[in-house]
């Protein structure tokens, strides 16, 4: 039992005694129904938000506004919300006024049916006022009530629509499918970064090339990533991409990620984002080319990362991976130094991912992918950058070098000499330097 489950456990135990109604709700029921390990557990009671601070003095009331108290345990917290009727919602994300109510209501005015749902911690009873069981047995997402009105309420709605059915594997129900194209637009009101929290989620998981579909179609994806649309009928050379344009193949790529970290899967959406703008038509050789597409889409990825407040790590990281991924064409050409040097980026393993991905939805050439591997096994033994043999420090005092561009040239020189093997100690190395560099 994990340690969030037994705070929200005695926290339901102390609300039951003080002769409150008090139920699991939301999250926790539905990924219990469906036998997945619940990841918050969330109370819902008749206790008004003033009594459950009684009852508990060390909680906080951030939410009191909206009925919601924070009760904390030894290291986890649990939120202990009151049955309430929410008001109208002027910005489209928070509702102007609240009125305690009874958990009819309080289901009524929920998201999905899936997530109407209470249990009763003590009895395991199901508590259903929305249809929502009905719906996961059929395996359905529904809005409750009109859908049209719970977006409209809050637009983030919409998003999590996508990402439910991307993570549970459910048909959207043809109503709510309908009302998530039509205000598609409201996405507009929402922050970048509750946005980018949702589209984080459905990239990585498993069925993110049905969650990136589910974005396209219903509209979305242009309110935040417009630029995606683009690889939609962007040709390519069958010779070696027979799969078909730039988004069935940004598609599949990312379908065969296992389980990525968010820059991975960032990346592999965005490898390809530059070619629709760099598309040319070589006639002589009869096909398109996208030269420089790897330049532009490291620029483009980091507009759209910055536009949706990602890191600052998360998009250096992503532009990096975009600007390289051609890289790995050359690299049974690249000298053993430059191979290291190539190899010893920290986003290395990501980029791994990237050119597998990137060959098995394309032409299947695993070629390179395999060479760096082979390599990477070939040069485990020790550091792909070794301890410097010369500092700039010894250059100035030994050799009396003025500081200066000068010094960084001759230890790039003698880097690549202890890269190639053929320096391994610093008294080979000053005999370099004197004989080789300095002459």
């Amino acid at each position: 039992m994990s340690t969030q489950k037994e705070l929200a456990i005695q926290s339901a135990h102390v609300l039951r005694e003080a002769g409150h109604v008090v139920y699991f709700a939301g999250g926790a029921v539905r990924d219990q129904l469906l036998r997945q390990p619940p990841k918050d557990y969330d109370l819902a009671t008749s206790a008004r938000p003033d009594e459950v601070q009684a009852l508990f003095p060390k909680s906080d009331a951030v939410g009191e506004h909206f009925g919601v108290i924070i009760v904390k345990g030894a290291s986890e917290m649990i939120e202990v919300a009151t049955f309430r009727t929410d008001g109208s919602y002027k910005d489209g994300r928070r509702p102007e006024s609240i009125e305690f109510s009874s958990p009819e209501k309080d289901a009524q005015r929920r998201d999905f049916t899936i997530n109407g749902l209470f249990l009763d911690p003590f009895t395991g009873e199901i508590i259903d006022h929305v249809g929502g069981r009905a719906d996961l047995e059929s395996k359905i997402l529904r809005a409750i009530g009109n859908p049209k009105d719970r977006f409209e309420e809050d637009a983030l709605r919409l998003l999590r629509a996508i990402r439910f059915a991307t993570t549970t594997g459910f048909a959207i129900e043809s109503k709510t499918w309908v009302a998530i194209q039509e205000c598609a637009p409201l996405l507009s009101k929402i922050s970048p970064e509750r946005i980018r929290d949702e589209f984080s989620r459905i990239i990585i998981t498993p069925e993110r090339g049905r969650g990136l579909d589910l974005l396209v179609e219903s509209g979305l994806i242009m309110e935040f990533l417009p630029e995606v649309i683009e690889l939609k009928g962007c040709e390519q050379p069958p010779k070696w991409h027979p799969e078909g344009d730039v988004y069935i193949h940004t598609r599949i790529a990312l379908s065969l990620l296992d389980s990525p970290p968010l820059p991975l899967a960032l990346a592999v959406l965005l490898h390809d984002i530059g070619k629709p703008a760099t598309q040319t038509w070589d006639a002589e050789a009869e096909r398109f080319r996208f030269n420089s597409h790897d330049k532009v889409g490291a620029k483009m990825a980091e507009e759209i990362l910055r536009r949706l407040r990602y890191s600052n790590q998360t998009i250096e990281d992503v532009t990096f991976m975009v600007c390289r991924h051609m890289h790995f064409m050359h690299v049974k050409d690249m000298r053993t130094a430059k191979l290291k040097r190539f190899m010893s980026a920290e986003t290395f393993g990501m980029e791994t991912e990237l050119h597998r991905v990137d060959c098995d939805s394309s032409n299947g050439l695993r070629d390179n992918y395999d060479f760096v591997r082979n390599k990477r096994e070939e040069f485990a033994n020790e550091p792909l950058i070794p301890k410097p043999l010369l500092t700039g420090h010894d250059l100035i005092h030994d050799f009396e070098i003025d500081p200066g561009p000068k010094i960084g040239e001759i230890l790039q020189i003698v880097q690549t000499e202890q890269l190639e093997g053929r320096l391994s100690d610093k008294k080979a190395a000053y005999q370099f330097v004197k004989e080789t560099l300095l002459k």
